[in-house]
């Protein structure tokens, strides 16, 4: 038995029991939508290529089917269209305009193309396009509020289709196909009323259904109401229905009626969690949320949302969790009553609810992956079972569905402004939770955004710390994604606020930064000089591995620069500090960028027996892939001092310890294993670092 499903607007609807979604007329307006895709545009009846993908405009009301047609539409072109169905929302549930910028991420995630981190809206849409050209795909845009949103996201590609959904004309895009929608046929409305209360009390009584069908104006939204409300009511008549309705029919839209009758006979505590979801995040819900915005049980809130949903007022969501959503078409009557019947107070207690629940829920799905420590053992047997996973996949699976509902809630909560020690700690715990869940590089795009409003939060609350934090977050992403002019401008303020913070850990890591991203830039001097800043403050600090690090660092900027002599004398530093650390694998490393600086400088003897030393250093640290790529220095440098038999045997050394034909090193590349600015990878790269100590 399947989950009733409605899709927004109301036309599609499956019942209990049955295999898969019925549709329920619009016959006329498919079939001429069909048309529209097969007719000549604009460009070709002119003899000029089409330019760009054919745009179809499905126009109507909030309530009035609209997303359910275009649905259906796609259901039956799509086969056309071998590169797949591509969909994205334009509007939140409350009319706001879904940013352009975020709706490319989410198509580009979809066609499985790599998303810049940061990256601006020019740079995504045109991400978007390069990987549309040459495809044949089908873009369903719901919801659209103007009509820039779509043409910002038009393929420049003729043998792809677009659909949009939107309340009005999309003026200003060329050559734009419009269907209106208005209300169902009187056989379809009946017929959509029958699913709900069974045939029966249809049959016996046609005129009333169809007088019911005609004060409801034929819009789906309101039948399904009306129908949700006779179904809970095995034993009112139709007819009854339909005279009070028509008693209201000077006040407001059809919709408008039927929610009020809907709406008046609910239960107090189903009506409160009705009006408080419209606090929700995207519309989004789970029972989690419900149950927190409630303040009932988890049990009890699931038991509430499956009753809405059978009234009509709730759409669930497909997913393998349980997941619903508020009908865009009744947000402004709930968010209404939200305004009148609850004091500011009380909403925002439930937000604070809402957003504790979140925090401890991601709080759980970080620590599941943490078993080994007994501490953590004992944290989770805290825990109620309801917050509890049972496997670490079970909270990797819930963070991948619940993301976009997480990521609305960071952006909530910071726009709110009146919680901003509960946002803050809902995104340091979502932080740790794609990091341990999906990795840094991989949620980098969404770390990025999170760190973002870290630092709207730390700027509005004259933090400097965080904000130090979250500007060297962002820094290191600018650094990585090739906006390195950017990265600098970070980092240059990380340095600032993290000297007003007295914090000696944001200002070293932010000084080096500065260092990296000139090196860069190819300011070598300016490079070695701040890195020099950094290495004064670890050695003042007595912080010897950095300080051996930074010694490295000084001497690949001399190195770039041309500078043998300094080179030399930082990288022997580097070398005496890794081996007093007891670092082999680092000590191997500086030995062989030595070797490096030593053979640019004319020195091949010498390079040759700090090379020698390097390898048994690397065979020490059992750095395999090291120790290849010793040999086939050791290689070049023997074919420079002329014995090219013993450089063969050391290139077939490195080929057996590699396992493959390596790649062999370009002897014009000055300290060539430095060239690619990386920022400090820190284990608290992306960690908000003033957080409460008990999350």
């Amino acid at each position: 038995m399947t989950d009733q499903v409605v899709d927004t607007g109301g036309v599609r609807v499956s019942t209990q029991g049955s295999d898969e979604n019925q549709f329920l007329g619009r016959t006329r307006e498919l079939k001429e939508l069909r048309a529209d895709i097969e007719r000549a545009g604009l460009d070709t009846l002119s003899g000029r290529k089409a330019p760009r993908a054919r745009v179809l405009l499905i126009a109507g009301r909030p309530g009035s089917g609209r997303t359910a047609l275009a649905e259906e539409l796609v259901r039956q072109v799509a086969d056309r269209y071998a590169d797949g169905v591509l969909r994205a929302r334009l509007s939140e549930p409350d009319g706001t305009p879904v940013p352009v910028a975020r709706a490319a991420r989410e198509l580009l995630t979809a066609l499985g193309r790599p998303v810049p981190p940061g990256a601006g809206e020019d740079d995504l849409t045109a991400a978007l396009r390069e990987a549309l050209a040459g495809r044949r795909a089908l873009l369903l845009l719901d919801d659209a509020a103007e009509s820039e949103q779509v043409d910002a996201l038009l393929p420049d590609a003729p043998q792809c289709l677009v659909v949009a959904v939107s309340g009005g004309p999309l003026t200003g895009i060329t050559d734009v196909r419009p269907c209106t929608v208005g209300g169902l046929d009187t056989k379809s409305a009946v017929e959509l009323l029958s699913r709900h209360t069974g045939s029966v009390r249809i049959t016996v009584d046609p005129r009333s259904a169809e007088g019911l069908a005609e004060v409801c104006q034929g819009q789906p939204a309101a039948l399904m109401l009306a129908g949700g409300w006779l179904a809970a009511r095995p034993k009112a008549a139709v007819a009854d229905l339909a005279k009070q309705l028509q008693a209201e029919s000077d006040e407001g839209t059809a919709l408008g009626r039927v929610f009020r009758l809907a709406y008046a006979s609910l239960p107090v505590n189903a009506a409160r969690m009705l009006r408080l979801l419209t606090l929700a995040p995207g519309g989004f819900v789970d029972p989690h949320t419900a149950s927190a915005l409630a303040g009932c049980s988890v049990d009890g809130a699931r038991s509430i949302l499956d009753d809405l949903v059978a009234l009509g007022l709730l759409h669930t969501v497909a997913s393998p969790l349980p997941q619903y959503e508020v009908p865009a078409c009744l947000y402004a009557h709930l968010k209404a009553r939200t305004e009148t019947q609850d004091r500011p107070a009380e909403l925002q207690l439930a937000r604070a609810r809402m957003l504790e629940r979140t925090v401890r829920l991601l709080q759980s799905c970080r620590t599941i992956t943490e078993t080994d420590s007994p501490e953590t053992r004992q944290k989770l047997l805290a825990m109620p079972q309801a917050l509890r996973f049972p496997n670490p996949r079970a909270a990797a699976d819930w963070l991948t569905l619940r993301r976009p509902a997480l990521l609305a809630s960071a952006r909530a909560a910071v726009a709110d402004g009146e919680l901003d020690t509960l946002a803050r700690r809902l995104m340091s715990q979502l932080v740790r939770a794609l990091v341990v869940h999906v990795g840094t590089h991989a949620a980098a795009d969404d770390l990025y955004a999170v760190h973002s409003l870290v630092l709207d939060v730390a700027e509005r609350q004259n933090l400097p710390r965080e904000k130090a934090a979250a500007l060297l977050n962002l820094g290191d992403v600018d650094a990585r994604t090739g906006r390195t002019q950017a990265a600098l401008v970070r980092y240059r303020a990380a340095l600032d606020a993290g000297r007003e913070a007295n914090d000696p850990y944001a200002t070293g890591r932010a000084m080096e930064s500065v260092g990296g991203a000139h090196l860069e830039l190819g300011d070598y001097d300016r490079a070695a000089d701040w890195f020099g800043r950094a290495l004064a403050q670890r050695l003042a600090r007595d912080e010897r591995a950095d300080a051996a690090r930074l010694y490295g660092r000084i001497g690949a900027a001399h190195t770039f620069a041309g500078r043998y002599g300094e080179a030399l004398r930082n990288w022997r530093a580097a070398v005496a500090g890794h081996r007093k650390n007891g670092d082999l694998a680092a000590h191997a490393r500086a030995l062989s960028e030595l070797a490096r600086v030593q053979e640019y400088a004319g020195r091949p003897e010498e390079s040759l027996r700090t090379c020698q030393e390097a390898v048994e250093w690397a065979r020490r640290a059992e750095d395999t892939r090291l120790q290849g790529a010793l040999y086939l220095r050791l290689a070049d440098t023997l074919e420079h001092l002329g014995d090219p038999a013993a450089a063969q045997l050391h290139r077939g050394a490195a080929r057996r310890m590699l396992g493959e034909e390596p790649e062999e090193p370009d002897a014009d590349e000055p300290g060539s294993e430095q060239a690619t600015f990386e920022p400090e990878q820190d284990p608290n790269a992306y960690e908000i670092r003033s957080t409460s100590a008990e999350d």
